[in-house]
């Protein structure tokens, strides 16, 4: 709760305007370790292309690829609930680590994984993108300039919701983003950049960096991730200039919705509730206390059941 001036001089925050101050230079600084998003100029056409339909449990369901930038094209599932009398909410669904990618959530994953069969079965039109060298999306995102996986996925996911944008099925006002593991930390990383993102839904996806791995940042560091954490930061957290314990506050006022089990061995639970404690005066000053939202199911690195369904009914009161 504190603004640097330009001089570097500390002054407390007591404003929307003092938050708004603090919030860019966040992420400033997370576009130090990440990179910088690239110029609008590098948007293409979507161009969106439809592979193959089927119906699925009652929901259409396509599998397409759309334009990312020049030469790369993003596969995705996108699918369309009944048509529910005019247009619906949408979800972007962000797939875990796993080969499968983003089929992972439909269903032919393992348990508890199922998120964006279980939202399009809800009435939500989904689009399920894969991460960079997840399921069908192969890519060099060094060699195409990229400073990080984080800042290419970003990018994508921006795009993803240029998609969602564009469908006559969709109510553009009322778009959320969900995801577990890889996916719950993505899905903070694109709803940063994009105030279109309505809602946000993170499920083991986060802590503060002090208490990731005791405090052992190489998991983040590989070409997956940011690999500037390693090559300039030293995989310290004490030299990080960004941590979680910020990244959540500058998504207030969204609505967040967040997943930590007790038990979970990736996100160790105590260094989620130092985010949570950390982002609720923000939430606070700007009106919207009750928006930050975390349950702490007793299992290990899951999404169980009764914890999605919380997430769920949540979204649609949030996105109604």
């Amino acid at each position: 709760m504190v603004w640097k001036d330009p001089g570097g001089r500390d002054h407390p925050v007591r404003s929307a305007a003092d938050w708004e101050r603090r919030r860019r230079h966040i992420l400033e600084n997370f576009r130090g370790v990440a990179g910088s998003p690239p110029e609008s100029a590098r948007r293409v056409p979507l161009d969106l292309r439809i592979l193959e339909s089927r119906r699925v449990d009652g929901v259409k369901q396509e599998t397409i690829t759309f334009g990312a930038e020049a030469g790369d094209r993003v596969p995705a599932l996108l699918l369309l609930p009944d048509p529910p009398g005019g247009r619906a909410p949408a979800m972007l669904c962000l797939h875990p680590t796993s080969a499968l990618g983003k089929k992972e959530i439909t269903g032919l994953g393992k348990p508890n994984r199922a998120y964006a069969i279980e939202l399009a079965k809800r009435g939500f039109v989904v689009l399920a993108p894969d991460y960079p060298n997840f399921g069908d999306y192969a890519i060099d995102v060094y060699a195409r300039g990229w400073a990080s996986a984080t800042m290419k996925a970003i990018w994508n996911h921006q795009r993803a919701i240029d998609l969602l944008e564009s469908l006559p099925e969709v109510d553009p006002d009322r778009i959320g983003v969900i995801g577990h593991s890889l996916g719950g930390h993505n899905s903070i990383f694109v709803a940063l950049f994009d105030p279109r993102i309505k809602a946000v839904v993170s499920s083991c996806g986060f802590n503060a960096f002090p208490k990731y791995m005791g405090g052992n940042l190489k998991g983040w560091s590989h070409k997956g991730y940011m690999p500037r954490i390693g090559e300039l930061y030293g995989l310290d957290p004490r030299r990080m200039p960004f941590d979680f314990t910020e990244l959540v506050g500058a998504l207030a006022p969204r609505p967040f919705f967040i997943n930590a089990p007790l038990g979970d061995s990736n996100f160790e639970v105590s260094g989620v509730r130092d985010c949570v404690a950390s982002a609720g005066p923000v939430y606070e000053l700007l009106g919207a206390k009750g928006a930050l939202v975390a349950v702490h199911p007793d299992c290990g690195h899951d999404f169980p059941p009764g914890v999605r369904a919380q997430a769920y009914e949540w979204l649609e009161r949030v996105l109604r």
